[in-house]
């Protein structure tokens, strides 16, 4: 192994890379801007809920729901529509995202001390976002609940209960994008990795220097490394930019250690390098190493549990997913922003990330070496 070859090398592919004028937004503009998008768009958070109410009652006790759900922020009572016909197209139409009906025999029932029915119609094209806004929706008449009772039994109860007192560790407020915005990290690397990497050897057969680099000196294992080591430092660069734009910017807390999120980043775009090699050999042209560049990222993002919990997938899923470097990473780059844990918890995603990466590195090298032979 000749390393002043391979510098040589490695300093060529930068100053080809940063010759294109077209490769330097990618490589900086890109991901900071990926991250912004991806930042906000990417979340689960319920921040705006539009109601439809039908109000058949008109009674104080019915502008007493309106208030107390006006008065929640996370609810906006946007119509008040004259018949149940017009909340139901008001819900296909997309335009509310619950219908809150008041019967006409709501306040008579109240003041009888009987049971009173509020009918909350919600749109469940979005499941997930439907249950959350029926529990927040809940939640008020709950307390409006309460409110009446207060109001019609003025004499205080005391009686046991349990007191649950709730406390939530790592992420207090519940925020979602301290969930998705460091896995966004990790996916903005995988993506990086494989599209260069899989283009790299392509191109330079499409460009017809491939043969004047197999009749040089250099070496098929020299000639591996000096095209891989520029995406290992363009990669480790851009976490460092993408991860401090997190923290400063979506103000994202990081906890632990800077070194071990970076030995764990090294390891990860090992795999993902070996991977791009692997695309760059079963490729004949650019276009079709894109295109399976992108075969293979969405089965990567879908089985890495960055949305979807790896427990609810089918047991075949499950199975397939320790196969992915996304999920390993994954673990790592959560539990050092949010819990700052070391190695002593986190040793088995890299224990797995070095198996994982050393055999798709080597098998993706040992086939390269029979192209080039």
């Amino acid at each position: 192994m000749n390393w002043l070859r391979v510098r040589e090398f490695v300093r060529k592919e930068f100053i080809q890379l940063f010759r294109d004028k077209k490769n330097r937004p990618l490589l900086i503009i890109a991901p900071l801007v990926q991250l912004i998008v991806f930042g906000y768009v990417v979340t689960t958070d319920v921040r705006d809920i539009r109601i439809g109410f039908l109000d058949q009652s008109k009674t104080r006790e019915s502008r007493m729901l309106i208030d107390a759900l006006n008065a929640n922020r996370t609810f906006r009572i946007i119509n008040y529509p004259q018949n149940p016909e017009g909340l139901e197209e008001l819900l296909l139409t997309r335009k509310i995202d619950l219908a809150v009906k008041i019967g006409p025999d709501f306040t008579s029932k109240i003041r009888k001390g009987q049971t009173a029915g509020i009918q909350i119609i919600a749109d469940g094209t979005m499941s997930n976002m439907a249950s959350v806004r029926i529990a927040y929706a809940s939640l008020v008449i709950n307390g409006f609940n309460q409110h009446l009772i207060d109001e019609l039994y003025p004499q205080k109860i005391v009686y046991g209960k349990i007191d649950a007192r709730i406390r939530t560790w790592y992420n207090p407020n519940l925020y979602s994008h301290n969930f998705y915005v460091p896995g966004i990290v990790a996916f903005l690397i995988m993506l990086t990795t494989l599209l260069f990497t899989s283009m790299a050897i392509i191109k330079e057969r499409e460009a017809g220097t491939m043969e004047q680099l197999i009749v040089t000196p250099i070496r098929p294992s020299e000639l591996i490394l000096g095209k891989t080591i520029p995406y290992v430092i363009i990669s480790l660069a851009q976490m460092a930019g993408v991860s401090l734009f997190a923290i400063f910017w979506f103000k994202i807390p990081f906890n632990g250690s800077v070194p071990l999120i970076f030995i764990g980043a090294l390891l990860f775009i090992m795999s993902s390098l070996g991977l791009g090699l692997f695309i760059s050999t079963i490729s004949t042209t650019q276009q079709q190493a894109m295109m399976t560049t992108f075969f293979f990222i969405l089965p990567l993002f879908m089985f890495s549990g960055f949305v979807f919990p790896i427990e609810n997938m089918p047991a075949v899923i499950q199975w397939l997913t320790y196969l992915n470097p996304l999920r390993y990473f994954l673990v790592i780059i959560r539990g050092i922003f949010l819990k700052g844990v070391g190695l002593k918890i986190l040793w088995p995603q890299f224990v797995a990330l070095i198996i994982l990466g050393t055999i798709v590195f080597a098998g993706s090298i040992k086939r390269v070496r029979k192209r080039l032979d």
